[in-house]
């Protein structure tokens, strides 16, 4: 496992975060298999994480029903020991109570979901501490202070945000300059090779201003694993077999993703390595990525994912990469391209 330095902080992390947005979720398949419940299937995948030198685990108050994510997490701290050994990062934003003070970013809501998330994490202190989506109803200034103020008591080391846009991040920071308040130090959005539009705004924000880039959904919702193909039905026991994702696979059904797939599966004919893994190296070396948040149900996908941490893939299985899942960018963002 490798380690880099958050944004322009001094806290180090693990290339790979694993995500717990399923965690205490049940799972038909695993548990067919003997695989115990679903809390003892997080705490297994949470195990094993940790012995491969994965240090940073994602979690939001909003993962599960009632706080279900960060319930399950929190239990695992407690009953394995390995808390300092754990970056722990987590969200606030989303609803969580009825009324109209339940959601949001308002200093309500931050320093009540503060409280609520370490009584569930079972924890004394969160590591970073991120807005899960910019709130246009309150002026930014509140919610910096609010993190500001939480930073300064010690419950929360290190800000983040999640999903904002360009604007809004940069007022953030500039905010943030000119109040002398602490700053985000990373962004955490969604980013994979099937999803780079990132790259038009983001990016360049990013390696200009120092944060680091948190991606979600890396594999597609696993579409570049390869388990799913655009002219076929999903597997039985997939979600894209459900009622919910049933029409998913659609939008992967374009020359570009089939292009994906093939660019994918030759690169795994050469390294023998597993789609997925492929597709996490890619972005672990894409400009301003400091580490990659990917989801495991069960040990065998941790492993199957864990492979990016130590696959160098080569400059030319990279551009094949990159050509495949090119996008179209349009004007200015190519004429502005062409000038960096």
């Amino acid at each position: 496992m490798h380690y880099r330095k958050l944004g322009q902080s001094g806290l180090d992390v693990s290339t790979l975060c694993l995500g717990g947005m399923t965690f205490g979720e049940a799972d038909a398949t695993s548990m067919m298999h003997g695989a115990g419940s679903p809390a003892e299937q997080a705490w297994a995948v949470l195990d094993r994480a940790i012995e491969a030198g994965i240090n940073f685990i994602d979690t939001a108050d909003v993962y599960g029903h009632d706080g279900l994510g960060e319930r399950v997490l929190g239990q695992w701290l407690a009953r394995s020991g390995k808390r300092d050994q754990v970056v722990l990062a987590t969200k606030v934003r989303f609803r969580m109570s009825p009324g109209p003070n339940g959601a949001g970013a308002s200093r309500l809501r931050i320093v009540r979901g503060v409280d609520e998330s370490l009584r569930r994490l079972q924890t004394d202190r969160i590591e970073l501490y991120q807005i899960h989506a910019e709130d246009g109803t309150v002026p930014e200034e509140e919610t910096l202070r609010a993190l500001d103020d939480l930073v300064r008591a010690g419950k929360v080391h290190y800000l983040g945000c999640s999903n904002y846009t360009a604007w809004r991040l940069v007022d953030a920071l500039h905010t943030s300059d000119k109040r002398n308040l602490h700053r985000y130090v990373a962004l955490q959005a969604q980013y994979s090779l099937a999803v780079r539009d990132l790259e038009r705004e983001h990016v360049p924000l990013c390696q200009h201003f120092g944060l680091g880039i948190l991606p979600w959904s890396p594999l597609a919702a696993g579409f570049l694993t390869g388990k799913y193909r655009p002219d076929a039905p999903a597997p039985a026991d997939s979600r894209y077999a459900t009622d919910r994702w049933k029409n998913g696979l659609k939008r992967y059904n374009t020359p570009r993703h089939r292009a994906i797939l093939e660019a994918l599966d030759s690169v795994s004919a050469e390294t023998g390595a597993p789609l997925a893994a492929i597709a996490l190296a890619w972005l672990i070396g894409r400009p301003a990525v400091t580490s990659v948040i990917f989801g495991a149900r069960t040990v065998a996908q941790l492993d199957d994912n864990l492979r990016a941490a130590d696959l160098v893939l080569s400059p030319e299985q990279v551009k094949r990469l990159d050509d495949a899942s090119a996008f179209e960018v349009g004007y200015p963002y190519e004429f502005l391209a062409r000038l960096r």
